[in-house]
């Protein structure tokens, strides 16, 4: 085994090779947003399936992942060829994420049974080929440099991109079916709007895949086992913090998403703002999350995570207490909130090679992909759970769709909008400061390994 250069694993990583890996992110963003957004609205409205039948299908599916993320992992990390562990996955699944995203907005002439067939066989399909991109894609992190701040900086600009995908799909995704529906069927438009946004995904994917090198190779070469996600979360105690903390955070985001139509709608009586509303949850993402590797640096870890969610605390709370009629308070409030969440949500995908790290520093393997499939796992059960939270409350409450609310209604939207998020927020804060892998602590790990890697090396 050929000697790997401390210089070359710890060297600044270019702008043009940020951007590239940035890049895949908002390829992911592209197509999977728009997936989480409207494949419901086009399931129930244009392809012809019933609300009930699509929401088993969705609870299926995350059933699904929870079953494919952590084997996906493991064969991940098993991987060895020339172009290195995790690109090949960016070079060989590109087109197929993007052909099958494609297909679930394809409405072929079937009977009933038929259509809900291919709606699984379609979205059970995305939803594994989802997995082979993202987990190899999030793996890549720690396998371009060992450098903790050049990490900081590349997860940095890679939120910037996955978040200008998110405002991207909010606004040109309904503009773009619109158009085509002028001039073709529903079902059409919605075909040649995921095919242009699947197009252009796979370009981005393929874009990552030519513009990354693997620097970074893992010290041991033990075969990967499924038994070894159990090994980590009994050693690993950074990854369980971590792990929780996704559950938290993508809960939150998953119930403001959710919610936050209905608080515009029903409390506030502004339909019409319930677009700028929805974007003002992202926009501020291109000015806090730039400086995050500088707040990082003043501040540490813990410092910023908990003057994050401590901020968006503040932010969601203060709907209480600010009245539905004085709208520019309102969207004040939604920015600060916005502007904790989206930092300590940035940042929290920089700690996770920490934890890659770690676990090989007490188990003697690096389960890059493992880890990132864990972690994938985590983020899903947040997204489902805030999901389904907003739906219980606003049942107990007595929510009727298109129908003026009761007070008691408008109550229950209320506390899904401030109420518990904020309780949400202040269990990720009691969480996150259980994470005992400071920078010092970090720095010993990665002497360790560098050692090893040595020793290894002159045998």
């Amino acid at each position: 085994m050929q000697k790997q250069s401390s210089l070359q694993l710890t060297a600044k990583i270019g702008l043009v090779e940020k951007v590239g890996y940035a890049s895949g992110d908002l390829a992911s963003n592209l197509i999977y947003q728009t997936i989480s957004i409207y494949l419901l609205f086009f399931y129930t409205n244009i392809y012809g399936i019933s609300a009930g039948a699509a929401a088993t299908m969705f609870f299926v599916v995350r059933i699904i992942d929870a079953i494919s993320d952590p084997l996906v992992g493991a064969l991940v990390d098993r991987t060895n060829t020339r172009f290195g562990r995790f690109r090949p996955y960016l070079l060989y699944w590109a087109i197929p994420f993007a052909g099958l995203a494609f297909l679930c907005f394809t409405t072929p002439d079937f009977t009933e049974g038929g259509k809900l067939i291919y709606a699984y066989v379609t979205y059970v399909g995305l939803s594994i080929v989802y997995t082979f991109v993202n987990v190899p894609y999030a793996a890549l992190t720690p396998a371009i440099t060992a450098n903790n701040s050049e990490i900081v900086s590349l997860t940095s600009v890679r939120m910037i991109f996955a978040n200008l995908g998110g405002v991207i799909v909010s606004y040109f995704v309904p503009y773009l079916s619109g158009y085509f529906g002028e001039f073709t069927s529903p079902s059409r438009s919605w075909q040649l709007t995921m095919g242009i946004i699947g197009a252009v995904g796979a370009i981005l994917l393929l874009f990552c895949f030519f513009s990354t090198k693997e620097r970074v190779k893992p010290v041991s070469e033990e075969k990967v086992k499924f038994s070894d996600i159990f090994e980590q979360f009994r050693k690993n105690r950074p990854l369980v913090v971590l792990s929780i903390f996704f559950v938290l955070i993508f809960g939150v985001n998953s119930i403001s998403s959710s919610i936050g139509v209905y608080f515009v709608t029903y409390n506030m009586g502004r339909e019409d703002l319930v677009g700028l509303y929805t974007v003002l949850g992202s926009l501020p993402a291109f000015l806090c999350i730039p400086l995050i590797p500088y707040l990082n640096k003043k501040l540490g870890k813990k410092v910023l995570l908990n003057a994050s969610l401590i901020l968006s605390i503040i932010g969601t709370l203060s709907l209480l207490i600010i009245p539905t009629s004085m709208v520019s308070l309102i969207l004040i409030s939604r920015v600060v909130t916005a502007l904790g969440t989206l930092t300590a949500g940035a940042f929290m995908w920089a700690l996770v090679p920490e934890t890659i790290e770690y676990g090989e520093y007490v188990t003697g393997k690096r389960l890059s992909g493992l880890i990132y499939a864990i972690i994938g796992f985590f983020f899903k059960c947040g997204m489902a759970l805030g999901g389904a939270i907003p739906g219980v409350i606003l049942s107990q409450f007595g929510y009727v769709a298109n129908e003026t609310q009761t007070s008691h209604a408008l109550l229950g939207i209320l506390i899904a909008t401030a109420v518990i998020p904020a309780v949400i927020l202040l269990l990720a804060m009691v969480d996150i400061n259980f994470y005992n892998l400071d920078n010092k602590k970090h720095t010993e790990v990665i002497e360790e390994l560098k050692r090893r890697a040595n020793v290894k090396a002159n045998l």
